[in-house]
């Protein structure tokens, strides 16, 4: 009975431990592959070495050239996502995105932009939200962010994903070109290519860019091109590293060419360093509670199933002082001296001392004679 109440126990804490292996790997870890909300801001710098760019300060505009620094910040805004509603309320996050750009050398500011928008919690992909808009120019633009903007998908594939520009305002398709590692990181490596595209302008900045640098001209348009190279955790979906090859050339109906941006830029040695190891920390613990806690509470689990079939299964000691019939001889008195087999064949030794109330041979009661009076008996 008591074998069968520790079978139990060990059966029932076995079939907890499945239960609880079953948890992580199918409500933990799905709940951990999704954005946070409660994400850390993060930045990023890229650097171009001897750009070119377009610089407009106090309305004076022209083309310099220089070493540039561009800067990210990324935060969320944990009160607007609370506040989201409807097909948003619990799969969407908000962010707000701000971008500087600046002259290593003077820091003078050469352009800024900023932006909020919504993203799908496990895609990493924008959707839809009434009150998403970017602003580079001064005034928030309304704008339809769509596919890729700041992060791929938790477990990306080795596929081509739509990834937005920001200056076309649209997504264009970034292809898998294979993997590479990086801070010891196997990581993919996606490439978006933009050749001679028309950027939506308004046309008073157009305009004002043909009167100072085009004179003479009446139309014109800017042409942008962009090879675009995201390096991407495919775990967790994180940028580990960009380079942005960028440039802008304003083409006027009349006079030559003129390039507003011509500029490599590519995520500095902290930038990247600092993104791998967040993103090696989220693998880790991904893999804690996804593969390693789980099959630890797999192996734990059937063992002790398998100690309870055992325990179940093992026979109950016997009682105390019963034994089997014929198997047991009488026991010998601890007070007899032990008898050899060769004594006992030859009879009973002279020192051995019947009892005094009971003659073995027959049943009438007998007097043992003494050692030491036996000459004495025979002489009377």
């Amino acid at each position: 009975m008591k074998h069968r109440a520790v079978g139990a126990v060990l059966f029932g804490g076995g079939v907890l431990l499945l239960a609880l292996a079953a948890g992580l790997v199918f409500v933990v870890k799905p709940a951990m592959t999704k954005l946070p909300y409660d994400l850390d801001p993060s930045t990023s710098v890229a650097e171009a070495k001897g750009a070119t760019f377009l610089q407009i300060t106090n309305g004076a505009v022209d083309i310099d050239q220089a070493d540039l620094k561009s800067t990210i910040l990324v935060t969320p805004e944990r009160d607007k996502t609370a506040a989201l509603s409807g097909d948003l309320a619990g799969d969407t996050v908000v962010w707000r995105v701000g971008q500087t750009v600046d002259r290593t050398d003077t820091k003078e500011l050469v352009s800024a932009y900023g932006a909020e928008l919504a993203l799908d919690r496990v895609s990493g992909a924008a959707v839809e939200w009434n009150d998403q808009f970017l602003d580079d120019s001064g005034a928030p633009e309304k704008v339809s962010f769509a596919g890729q903007v700041y992060k791929f998908p938790f477990n990306a594939e080795q596929s081509n994903y739509e990834v937005f520009d920001r200056d076309l305002r649209q997504t264009r398709m970034a292809e898998f070109k294979g993997t590479e590692e990086i801070e010891g990181l196997e990581t993919y490596r996606y490439e978006q290519v933009i050749t001679d595209e028309k950027l939506p302008l308004p046309a008073e900045r157009i305009a004002l860019l043909l009167g100072a640098l085009a004179p003479g001209a009446t139309a014109g348009d800017i042409v942008y091109s962009n090879t675009r190279t995201v390096w991407v955790d495919p775990v967790t979906g994180s940028y580990i590293k960009v380079r942005e090859q960028q440039k802008k050339v304003l083409t006027p109906n009349t006079g030559a060419p003129v390039t507003l941006l011509d500029a490599d830029f590519v995520y500095n040695d902290e930038t990247v360093t600092a993104s791998a190891d967040r993103a090696k920390s989220s693998r880790g613990q991904l893999a804690i509670l996804g593969v390693w806690a789980p099959l630890a509470l797999v192996v734990l689990g059937l063992a002790l199933i398998v100690a309870a079939l055992l325990f179940s299964r093992r026979p109950a000691p016997a009682a105390v002082g019963t034994h089997r019939a014929g198997t047991d001889p009488a026991p010998t008195r601890v007070d007899q001296p032990a008898v050899r087999d060769d004594e006992r064949a030859a009879g009973p030794l002279t020192d051995e001392i019947p009892p005094a109330s009971t003659n073995w041979r027959s049943e009438e009661p007998t007097v043992p004679l003494q050692r030491g009076t036996q000459g004495e008996a025979e002489k009377r």
